[in-house]
């Protein structure tokens, strides 16, 4: 085909194929020559992978923060306890694609890498971490040699340079020291492949080459949905490459070859972009909430066109001055700009005036080597981000640093060109003046190598990460919200009830922060302040089923028995497969004395939850107070072949058999229970009781001892050991 051909000698006669733009002997390139380190790519590719991974070399400590721990402690597909093929039907988050809670997004390989993750060092975070640092050093290597392919170095010299500034950058920080950040660092190393494929497809027409790079390409979509974009990358790249002089669409049409090629990528995207469309589900897209977005959701187009594009702004600064780094930019973080004459429009102008330059110049600027950076620069910057703009669909996020992770790509060869144009205006390059370009670059490096260090112990736990992002976003109520969970995790709940509160005075409308602070009035006793906010809750969010089952708690507590079973059954309504919510329902009708719907409801727990050990215990314990001892034997048998190790079944079970008079039987599961918690002061006393039942008084004496080892004030092993002294004088 004549597509695959390479470049003829009468194309570069006619004036149509550009030369080789890295060998243009000129004063700026000689001048670039003094500023930039030459270096042999091997040792190039040595020296960024050690650099890459001593950044971030301190992640590796780190536990699961933020998105990690949904994303992988409480994914089932991450963890490796689905059948693998649900890896391809579910979301990053574990749900259903179908499922109207679907998030949508969709990255199978990234999920299967935690998997690999999980079967070789299973849920220790370290292992995590330290893949993640791994892969993004490999990119970082990778980034060297696309620089070098791009522009023709065989000796890098710009491209390694670039190469170094993209590897310390900050805002890649997220991407490596979070763990769901994988998909960025997956997607970035098969988004390079993509493009040095492609490159090496030009350069021979080889088909081999264009294949893997399509397949680059679908592999890096699979990874994150960014990776689709590297069509539109190498599709400029493609231009860049084959036409010389001033970019134009005539001259493009008139290259039947390059038109081939542009039909061949269309016919990949299409179908790339139908598959990706097929498994998203009969839900449709995914339905993010006004907090995630609030500009999306403005009713004034005008509001949500400036809103746009000062949060296009903020990434650009990202990109140059990565000083405002946070893990979370939603909600409050940046007030819509509603008004033309809001100051913020001045920044949104800035930007696009120096935008709208450097494309200019990209298009029609005499130089060939200046169109080539700034067009591979511009594409690396602007294509990748396109997905992140809202103008296709609308995204779940306001800024998000790690969708810069590609387009710093591009930041760092425009920024590196400018160093070798800045030298340009020093004809002489005089060692002084060269001497002061050179500490500028390196005290680029050493700046953005130090904050992504410094930046990334805040990712090592999350208390200190959420106080960051109050440094940055103090309006952001999600942030307040995050502490104040960090903070009830660790047992400070009035830190946590006073950060909720202020995250509900930002937000009148977080209905998670009303849930979450509705928990903690609950468990201080305050059930009427608790159902107050429960109702708020689920009146902001109609279908929010955890705040419906936990509305149902207050109400059973309050005695609101009616109440509480319709508030369960709304839950379930909104989340048919809820073993927690069953469990809720269960010990309602339980005290009710409802014990056949009661029993239906912990088994339906049990069935949805097989490891739900609440639910098993109850059932057991029940069926045992009713009467049913066989039918309680056998099902803490059931409960025991699936949770082998867990103390409390073996305990109920021994006490099962112990009324039963099969005391040889009992001892065992009571001993099994201790060995599994010794410390445990009722397991102990019951054992007691069996031994003084036994007639082993010395057995029981010992038991009852233990067990006031533990707690001197166990009212039961005190009463018992009186008893059985007593029992010993007789």
């Amino acid at each position: 085909m004549d597509m695959m051909k390479p470049s003829t000698k009468e194309d570069i006669q006619n004036g149509v194929v550009a030369t080789s733009y890295g060998n243009i002997p000129s004063t700026t390139q000689k001048c670039a020559q003094g500023i930039c380190i030459e270096v042999s790519l091997k040792l190039g590719c040595i020296v960024i992978f050690i650099l890459a991974s001593l950044c971030y070399i301190n992640s590796i400590n780190g536990s699961f923060v933020f998105d990690d721990t949904e994303a992988i402690v409480n994914n089932e597909d991450a963890k490796g306890k689905t059948p693998l093929n649900e890896i391809f039907f579910n979301d990053f988050w574990g749900t259903s694609l179908n499922h109207r809670s679907s998030h949508k997004s969709y990255r199978p390989l990234t999920i299967l890498s935690f998997r690999l993750n999980s079967m070789f060092g299973g849920l220790n975070p370290t292992h995590f971490h330290l893949t993640n640092v791994l892969l993004h050093s490999i990119c970082c290597t990778l980034s060297l040699i696309i620089f070098a392919t791009l522009l023709k170095e065989s000796r890098p010299r710009l491209s390694f340079v670039s190469a170094v500034i993209f590897s310390v950058h900050p805002v890649h920080t997220e991407a490596v020291s979070g763990i769901v950040g994988r998909a960025d660092l997956l997607c970035g190393i098969f988004y390079f492949l993509s493009i040095y494929l492609y490159a090496k497809h030009l350069d021979a027409g080889s088909l081999t080459s264009f294949a893997g790079s399509m397949a680059s390409c679908t592999v890096a979509m699979f990874c994150k949905e960014q990776g689709i974009t590297v069509l539109g990358v190498i599709a400029v790249y493609d231009v860049i490459r084959s036409v010389s002089g001033t970019l134009n669409l005539g001259t493009i049409i008139k290259r039947r070859d390059i038109l081939q090629r542009f039909c061949l990528i269309a016919v990949v995207g299409m179908a790339l972009l139908y598959i990706r469309l097929s498994v998203m589900g009969s839900t449709g897209p995914p339905a993010f909430q006004r907090v995630d977005n609030p500009a999306s959701f403005a009713d004034s187009m005008m509001t949500r066109a400036l809103s746009y594009n000062y949060i296009y702004s903020i990434h650009a600064l990202l990109l140059v001055w990565p000083q405002w780094l946070c893990f979370d930019w939603s909600m409050g973080c940046i007030p819509l700009v509603k008004h033309v004459m809001d100051l913020r429009n001045l920044g949104s102008l800035f930007f696009w005036i120096v935008t709208f330059s450097a494309a200019f110049r990209a298009l029609f600027s005499p130089s060939q080597r200046q169109r080539k950076f700034l067009t591979l620069g511009l594409a690396l910057m602007a294509v990748p981000f396109l997905p992140a703009t809202n103008i296709f669909f609308r995204v779940g996020f306001v800024v998000a640093e790690r969708v810069l992770f590609i387009p710093v790509a591009g930041y760092c060869l425009v920024l590196v060109y400018g160093a070798e144009k800045l030298c340009a205006f020093f004809p002489s390059c005089s060692y002084s003046k060269l001497l002061i370009l050179r500490c500028c670059l390196l005290s680029v490096v050493l700046t953005f190598g130090l904050k992504s260090f410094r930046r990334s112990l805040d990712w090592q736990d999350e208390g200190q990460l959420f106080l960051s992002g109050l440094k940055i976003c103090p309006l952001n109520a999600k942030v307040h919200y995050n502490i104040g969970k960090n903070a009830a995790d660790r047992g400070l709940r009035d830190v946590a009830i006073d950060r909720y509160e202020k995250a509900l005075e930002l937000n009148p409308d977080y209905d998670q922060a009303m849930n979450n602070l509705a928990n903690l009035l609950k468990d201080l006793g305050r059930f009427q302040a608790a159902e107050s906010w429960l109702l708020k809750a689920i009146s902001v969010r109609p279908d929010f089923a955890a705040a419906w089952m936990n509305l149902g708690i207050v109400q059973a507590l309050l005695r609101k028995h009616k109440e509480a079973r319709m508030s369960y059954l709304t839950a379930l309504s909104h989340r048919r497969k809820y073993p927690d919510c069953y469990y809720n329902l269960g010990n309602l009708y339980l005290e009710l004395e409802r014990y056949r719907e009661a029993e239906e409801a912990f088994r339906n727990a049990t069935l949805l939850q097989p490891t739900h050990v609440l639910a098993w215990t109850n059932l057991i314990v029940m069926l045992d107070n009713t009467g049913q001892s066989q039918r309680s034997q056998s099902t803490a048998l059931e409960a025991l072949t699936i949770l082998p190790n867990e103390a409390n079944l073996h305990f109920s079970l021994a006490g099962i058999l112990g009324k039963q008079g099969q005391f040889k039987e009992s001892e065992r599961h009571f001993l099994s229970a201790i060995q599994l918690n010794p410390h445990s002061p009722i397991y102990h006393t019951n054992l007691g009781v069996l031994y003084h039942r036994w007639k082993k008084f010395q057995k029981a004496e010992q038991s009852y001892q233990r067990a006031l080892s533990l707690d001197p004030q166990w009212k039961s092993a005190i009463e018992n050991l009186k008893l059985l002294e007593k029992a010993k004088q007789k």
